[in-house]
Protein backbone atom coordinates (compact mmCIF):
# COMPACT_ATOMS: atom_id res chain seq x y z
CA UNK A 1 0.00 0.00 0.00
CA UNK A 2 1.09 3.58 -0.66
CA UNK A 3 2.05 6.44 1.62
CA UNK A 4 -0.57 9.11 0.93
CA UNK A 5 -1.05 12.73 1.97
CA UNK A 6 -4.54 14.22 1.82
CA UNK A 7 -4.93 18.00 1.95
CA UNK A 8 -8.45 19.41 2.38
CA UNK A 9 -11.08 17.67 4.50
CA UNK A 10 -14.25 19.38 3.34
CA UNK A 11 -17.59 17.82 2.49
CA UNK A 12 -15.96 15.85 -0.34
CA UNK A 13 -12.41 15.36 0.87
CA UNK A 14 -13.29 14.01 4.31
CA UNK A 15 -15.01 10.81 3.07
CA UNK A 16 -12.68 10.42 0.08
CA UNK A 17 -9.65 10.32 2.36
CA UNK A 18 -11.52 7.86 4.57
CA UNK A 19 -11.90 5.43 1.67
CA UNK A 20 -8.13 5.50 1.11
CA UNK A 21 -7.49 4.62 4.76
CA UNK A 22 -10.14 1.90 4.67
CA UNK A 23 -8.34 0.37 1.69
CA UNK A 24 -5.10 0.05 3.60
CA UNK A 25 -3.17 3.13 2.54
CA UNK A 26 -0.98 4.98 5.04
CA UNK A 27 -2.73 8.38 5.15
CA UNK A 28 -1.54 11.66 6.61
CA UNK A 29 -4.07 14.50 6.49
CA UNK A 30 -3.91 18.28 6.62
CA UNK A 31 -6.82 20.67 6.96
CA UNK A 32 -6.77 24.43 7.40
CA UNK A 33 -9.12 24.03 10.40
CA UNK A 34 -7.23 21.66 12.71
CA UNK A 35 -10.36 20.38 14.47
CA UNK A 36 -11.53 18.71 11.27
CA UNK A 37 -8.21 16.86 10.94
CA UNK A 38 -8.39 15.79 14.58
CA UNK A 39 -11.88 14.44 14.04
CA UNK A 40 -10.81 12.55 10.90
CA UNK A 41 -7.87 10.87 12.65
CA UNK A 42 -10.05 9.93 15.62
CA UNK A 43 -12.51 8.32 13.24
CA UNK A 44 -10.15 6.71 10.73
CA UNK A 45 -6.68 6.54 12.21
CA UNK A 46 -3.68 7.81 10.29
CA UNK A 47 -1.77 10.94 11.22
CA UNK A 48 -1.87 14.73 10.92
CA UNK A 49 0.58 17.01 9.17
CA UNK A 50 0.94 20.46 10.74
CA UNK A 51 1.34 22.06 7.30
CA UNK A 52 0.74 20.89 3.72
CA UNK A 53 4.50 20.48 3.32
CA UNK A 54 4.82 18.32 6.45
CA UNK A 55 1.81 16.22 5.47
CA UNK A 56 3.31 15.53 2.05
CA UNK A 57 6.82 14.70 3.25
CA UNK A 58 7.79 11.28 1.89
CA UNK A 59 4.38 10.65 0.33
CA UNK A 60 3.98 8.66 -2.88
CA UNK A 61 0.69 10.43 -3.68
CA UNK A 62 -0.42 13.86 -2.52
CA UNK A 63 -4.14 14.51 -2.95
CA UNK A 64 -5.68 17.97 -2.77
CA UNK A 65 -9.36 18.82 -2.51
CA UNK A 66 -9.68 22.50 -1.64
CA UNK A 67 -11.90 25.43 -2.59
CA UNK A 68 -10.52 27.28 -5.60
CA UNK A 69 -7.40 28.35 -7.51
CA UNK A 70 -6.16 30.59 -4.71
CA UNK A 71 -6.53 27.84 -2.10
CA UNK A 72 -4.79 25.39 -4.40
CA UNK A 73 -1.92 27.76 -5.04
CA UNK A 74 -1.54 28.34 -1.30
CA UNK A 75 -1.20 24.65 -0.38
CA UNK A 76 1.11 23.87 -3.30
CA UNK A 77 3.27 26.96 -3.81
CA UNK A 78 2.73 29.07 -0.67
CA UNK A 79 5.19 29.38 2.25
CA UNK A 80 3.97 26.05 3.67
CA UNK A 81 3.22 24.56 0.26
CA UNK A 82 4.29 21.03 -0.52
CA UNK A 83 5.63 21.32 -4.07
CA UNK A 84 9.19 22.11 -3.03
CA UNK A 85 9.11 19.14 -0.64
CA UNK A 86 7.68 16.40 -2.84
CA UNK A 87 10.02 13.47 -3.15
CA UNK A 88 11.25 12.53 -6.65
CA UNK A 89 8.62 10.50 -8.47
CA UNK A 90 5.79 11.59 -6.17
CA UNK A 91 2.47 12.37 -7.81
CA UNK A 92 0.10 15.23 -7.01
CA UNK A 93 -3.55 14.39 -7.73
CA UNK A 94 -5.82 17.40 -7.53
CA UNK A 95 -9.56 16.88 -7.02
CA UNK A 96 -10.33 20.59 -6.66
CA UNK A 97 -12.65 22.07 -9.27
CA UNK A 98 -10.28 24.75 -10.50
CA UNK A 99 -9.16 26.39 -13.74
CA UNK A 100 -7.35 24.60 -16.54
CA UNK A 101 -4.72 27.32 -16.30
CA UNK A 102 -3.64 26.43 -12.77
CA UNK A 103 -3.71 22.73 -13.67
CA UNK A 104 -1.20 23.35 -16.46
CA UNK A 105 0.87 25.66 -14.25
CA UNK A 106 1.18 23.06 -11.49
CA UNK A 107 1.92 20.31 -14.01
CA UNK A 108 4.90 22.29 -15.30
CA UNK A 109 6.22 23.09 -11.84
CA UNK A 110 5.84 19.50 -10.66
CA UNK A 111 7.85 18.31 -13.65
CA UNK A 112 10.61 20.75 -12.80
CA UNK A 113 10.66 19.31 -9.27
CA UNK A 114 11.03 15.74 -10.58
CA UNK A 115 7.45 14.87 -9.62
CA UNK A 116 4.13 14.62 -11.48
CA UNK A 117 0.67 16.16 -11.43
CA UNK A 118 -2.82 15.17 -12.54
CA UNK A 119 -5.87 17.43 -12.56
CA UNK A 120 -8.70 15.13 -11.51
CA UNK A 121 -11.96 16.92 -10.62
CA UNK A 122 -14.89 14.76 -9.60
CA UNK A 123 -18.63 14.47 -10.14
CA UNK A 124 -21.15 12.70 -7.94
CA UNK A 125 -21.58 15.07 -5.02
CA UNK A 126 -21.41 14.38 -1.33
CA UNK A 127 -23.31 11.11 -1.65
CA UNK A 128 -20.89 9.88 -4.29
CA UNK A 129 -17.94 10.74 -2.07
CA UNK A 130 -19.44 9.03 0.96
CA UNK A 131 -20.39 5.90 -0.99
CA UNK A 132 -17.15 5.71 -2.98
CA UNK A 133 -19.04 6.12 -6.27
CA UNK A 134 -17.53 9.26 -7.77
CA UNK A 135 -16.75 9.87 -11.43
CA UNK A 136 -13.24 11.25 -11.92
CA UNK A 137 -12.15 13.06 -15.09
CA UNK A 138 -8.38 13.31 -15.43
CA UNK A 139 -5.86 15.41 -17.32
CA UNK A 140 -2.21 14.38 -17.49
CA UNK A 141 0.22 11.79 -18.80
CA UNK A 142 -0.62 8.15 -19.54
CA UNK A 143 2.05 6.67 -17.26
CA UNK A 144 1.13 8.83 -14.29
CA UNK A 145 -2.57 8.12 -14.80
CA UNK A 146 -1.87 4.38 -14.82
CA UNK A 147 0.03 4.75 -11.55
CA UNK A 148 -2.74 6.76 -9.89
CA UNK A 149 -5.83 4.97 -11.17
CA UNK A 150 -5.84 2.05 -8.68
CA UNK A 151 -5.54 4.50 -5.78
CA UNK A 152 -8.25 6.84 -7.06
CA UNK A 153 -10.48 3.79 -7.57
CA UNK A 154 -10.78 3.50 -3.78
CA UNK A 155 -13.50 6.18 -3.95
CA UNK A 156 -14.57 6.17 -7.60
CA UNK A 157 -16.77 4.07 -9.85
CA UNK A 158 -15.31 5.59 -13.02
CA UNK A 159 -11.84 7.05 -13.58
CA UNK A 160 -11.01 8.21 -17.11
CA UNK A 161 -8.00 9.95 -18.63
CA UNK A 162 -9.42 12.60 -20.98
CA UNK A 163 -6.25 14.18 -22.36
CA UNK A 164 -3.18 16.22 -21.40
CA UNK A 165 -2.87 18.51 -18.40
CA UNK A 166 -5.94 20.73 -18.05
CA UNK A 167 -8.28 18.32 -19.83
CA UNK A 168 -9.74 17.09 -16.54
CA UNK A 169 -10.72 20.59 -15.49
CA UNK A 170 -12.13 21.39 -18.93
CA UNK A 171 -14.24 18.23 -18.77
CA UNK A 172 -15.59 19.27 -15.35
CA UNK A 173 -16.63 22.56 -16.96
CA UNK A 174 -18.53 20.61 -19.63
CA UNK A 175 -20.17 18.62 -16.84
CA UNK A 176 -21.30 21.75 -14.98
CA UNK A 177 -22.62 23.39 -18.15
CA UNK A 178 -24.69 20.28 -18.90
CA UNK A 179 -26.17 20.23 -15.41
CA UNK A 180 -27.13 23.93 -15.41
CA UNK A 181 -29.84 23.73 -18.04
CA UNK A 182 -30.93 20.26 -16.97
CA UNK A 183 -31.77 21.28 -13.38
CA UNK A 184 -33.54 24.43 -14.53
CA UNK A 185 -35.62 22.43 -16.99
CA UNK A 186 -36.53 19.91 -14.29
CA UNK A 187 -37.44 22.73 -11.88
CA UNK A 188 -39.73 24.34 -14.45
CA UNK A 189 -41.35 21.02 -15.32
CA UNK A 190 -42.05 20.07 -11.71
CA UNK A 191 -43.42 23.52 -10.93
CA UNK A 192 -45.65 23.37 -14.02
CA UNK A 193 -46.99 19.92 -13.10
CA UNK A 194 -47.71 20.97 -9.52
CA UNK A 195 -49.56 24.10 -10.65
CA UNK A 196 -51.54 21.95 -13.08
CA UNK A 197 -52.68 19.77 -10.19
CA UNK A 198 -51.05 16.58 -11.44
CA UNK A 199 -50.08 13.64 -9.24
CA UNK A 200 -46.32 14.17 -9.59
CA UNK A 201 -45.42 10.71 -8.35
CA UNK A 202 -47.38 9.21 -11.24
CA UNK A 203 -45.97 11.78 -13.65
CA UNK A 204 -42.35 10.99 -12.73
CA UNK A 205 -42.97 7.23 -12.71
CA UNK A 206 -44.13 7.61 -16.31
CA UNK A 207 -41.80 10.17 -17.89
CA UNK A 208 -38.68 8.87 -16.15
CA UNK A 209 -38.95 5.79 -18.36
CA UNK A 210 -38.71 7.91 -21.51
CA UNK A 211 -36.56 10.62 -23.08
CA UNK A 212 -36.97 13.01 -20.12
CA UNK A 213 -35.11 10.66 -17.76
CA UNK A 214 -32.02 11.98 -15.94
CA UNK A 215 -30.06 11.37 -12.76
CA UNK A 216 -31.41 14.61 -11.39
CA UNK A 217 -34.98 13.51 -12.06
CA UNK A 218 -34.51 10.11 -10.47
CA UNK A 219 -32.73 11.41 -7.39
CA UNK A 220 -34.07 14.92 -6.78
CA UNK A 221 -37.68 15.26 -7.97
CA UNK A 222 -39.23 14.31 -4.65
CA UNK A 223 -37.00 16.51 -2.51
CA UNK A 224 -37.44 19.38 -4.97
CA UNK A 225 -41.23 19.43 -4.67
CA UNK A 226 -40.89 19.01 -0.89
CA UNK A 227 -38.60 22.02 -0.64
CA UNK A 228 -35.71 20.04 0.86
CA UNK A 229 -32.37 21.26 -0.42
CA UNK A 230 -29.68 19.79 1.83
CA UNK A 231 -28.70 16.83 -0.34
CA UNK A 232 -25.59 17.85 -2.19
CA UNK A 233 -23.57 20.47 -4.05
CA UNK A 234 -24.15 23.98 -2.67
CA UNK A 235 -25.33 26.99 -4.67
CA UNK A 236 -22.23 28.98 -3.65
CA UNK A 237 -20.04 26.24 -5.10
CA UNK A 238 -21.86 25.91 -8.39
CA UNK A 239 -21.66 29.66 -8.93
CA UNK A 240 -17.90 29.44 -8.31
CA UNK A 241 -17.72 26.69 -10.93
CA UNK A 242 -19.78 28.72 -13.40
CA UNK A 243 -17.32 31.57 -12.97
CA UNK A 244 -14.52 29.24 -14.04
CA UNK A 245 -16.61 28.18 -17.07
CA UNK A 246 -17.25 31.80 -18.07
CA UNK A 247 -13.55 32.67 -17.80
CA UNK A 248 -12.63 29.74 -20.03
CA UNK A 249 -15.42 30.56 -22.50
CA UNK A 250 -14.05 34.08 -22.89
CA UNK A 251 -10.71 32.53 -23.81
CA UNK A 252 -12.00 29.91 -26.25
CA UNK A 253 -14.89 31.86 -27.76
CA UNK A 254 -17.68 29.55 -26.59
CA UNK A 255 -21.17 30.96 -26.02
CA UNK A 256 -22.94 30.04 -22.77
CA UNK A 257 -26.24 31.95 -22.77
CA UNK A 258 -28.28 29.33 -20.90
CA UNK A 259 -25.59 28.81 -18.28
CA UNK A 260 -25.36 32.58 -17.78
CA UNK A 261 -29.12 32.78 -17.27
CA UNK A 262 -29.14 29.89 -14.80
CA UNK A 263 -26.24 31.52 -12.96
CA UNK A 264 -28.45 34.58 -12.42
CA UNK A 265 -31.26 32.35 -11.17
CA UNK A 266 -28.83 30.91 -8.63
CA UNK A 267 -27.97 34.48 -7.61
CA UNK A 268 -31.66 34.92 -6.80
CA UNK A 269 -31.59 31.73 -4.74
CA UNK A 270 -28.63 33.13 -2.79
CA UNK A 271 -30.65 36.29 -2.09
CA UNK A 272 -33.44 34.05 -0.76
CA UNK A 273 -30.99 32.70 1.82
CA UNK A 274 -30.07 29.60 -0.14
CA UNK A 275 -26.29 29.96 -0.38
CA UNK A 276 -25.81 26.50 1.16
CA UNK A 277 -28.85 24.86 -0.40
CA UNK A 278 -28.05 22.23 -3.00
CA UNK A 279 -28.32 22.96 -6.72
CA UNK A 280 -31.82 21.51 -7.03
CA UNK A 281 -33.03 24.61 -5.15
CA UNK A 282 -33.63 26.37 -8.47
CA UNK A 283 -37.24 25.29 -8.01
CA UNK A 284 -37.54 27.44 -4.86
CA UNK A 285 -37.69 30.67 -6.86
CA UNK A 286 -40.58 29.22 -8.91
CA UNK A 287 -42.57 27.78 -6.01
CA UNK A 288 -43.29 30.98 -4.12
CA UNK A 289 -46.92 30.88 -3.03
CA UNK A 290 -47.35 27.29 -4.21
CA UNK A 291 -48.22 24.42 -1.90
CA UNK A 292 -48.03 20.77 -2.87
Amino acid sequence: MSKVAWIGLGVMGYPMAGHLKANGHDVTVYNRTRAKADKWVTEHGGSIGETPAKAAAGADFVFTCVGNDDDLRAVTLGPDGFYQWMKPGALHIDHTTASAEIARELYGIAKNEGAGALDAPVSGGQAGAENGKLTVMVGGEDAEFAKAKPVIACFAQAVNLIGPSGAGQLTKMVNQICIAGLIQGLAEALNFGMRAGLDMEKVIATISKGAAQSWQMENRWETMISGKFDYGFAVDWVRKDFGICFDEARRNGASLPVTALVDQFYAEVQEMGGRRWDTSSLIARLNNGLTE
